[in-house]
């Protein structure tokens, strides 16, 4: 089958020296305008304040040109991503995310609508985390407890946002996150993980993947 899948998986949205989700504005913008999309849904589960995050991520969209929607607005999820021709997941807990996701019945909606339908994926940090084949290697705590750590599925591996390469002279940072990863893969059901550094993207377009932004990725491999 020929995949349509469109998404861009950004590591954050926030990025040292620049406002919120200014790095990835080309991106962003360029996802957008390729469809032909004026409108999209914003979907805030990673956090707790529906409202509060939503304005703040609406405060720096609509100015570019778009318009924005919390998906918690409206009646019928479902009905609302379906209905949708763009979806972006905000970051949070991933763990809250994709529980959310799963009591929604939007896991499999959303995997349905993108990989099928061509509905554009836009996530950022847990939204990139549960868009891939599961939160395994998330950084963050497991606050609460999805009925599966399985994601949407959108790529066929893991992701580790905010990746931080070891430094030799620092301990308990980069270098536990790379023994963490390396850790996971000795599992039988582990797959590939790709370490996006802060400012790091992935487009996927069909079967292409390509790493844009800043400061590039690190690829892990059984």
């Amino acid at each position: 089958m020929k995949w349509c899948r469109q998404a861009l998986l950004l590591s954050s949205s926030t990025l040292y020296g620049y406002p919120m989700l200014e790095f990835a504005k080309h991106e962003i913008c360029s996802a957008l305008t390729k469809h032909g999309i004026k409108e999209f849904i914003f979907v805030p589960y990673a956090r707790k304040n529906y409202n509060w995050y939503t304005s703040q991520i609406k405060a720096i969209i609509e100015p570019w040109g778009f318009h924005m929607t919390g998906l918690h607005t409206y009646p019928d999820p479902v009905k609302a991503i379906n209905a949708s021709k763009a979806i972006f997941v905000g970051g949070g807990n991933s763990f809250l995310l994709l529980k959310t996701l799963y009591e929604l019945n939007l896991v499999a909606t959303i995997k349905k609508r993108v990989l099928q339908d061509g509905m554009l994926y836009i996530g950022s940090s847990a939204g990139t985390n549960v868009a891939t084949i599961g939160i395994h290697t998330t950084n963050d705590m497991p606050i609460v407890y999805p009925p599966s750590l399985n994601g949407i599925g959108i790529v066929k591996f893991n992701i580790n946002p905010h990746y931080i390469d070891p430094v030799e002279s620092v301990q308990q940072q980069g270098d536990i996150r790379d023994i963490n990863i390396r850790g996971y893969l000795k599992m039988e059901h582990s797959r590939r993980v790709v370490g996006l550094r802060e400012g790091a993207n992935l487009e996927v377009d069909g079967e292409k993947i390509l790493i844009t932004g800043i400061n590039g990725a690190v690829l892990f491999g059984k």
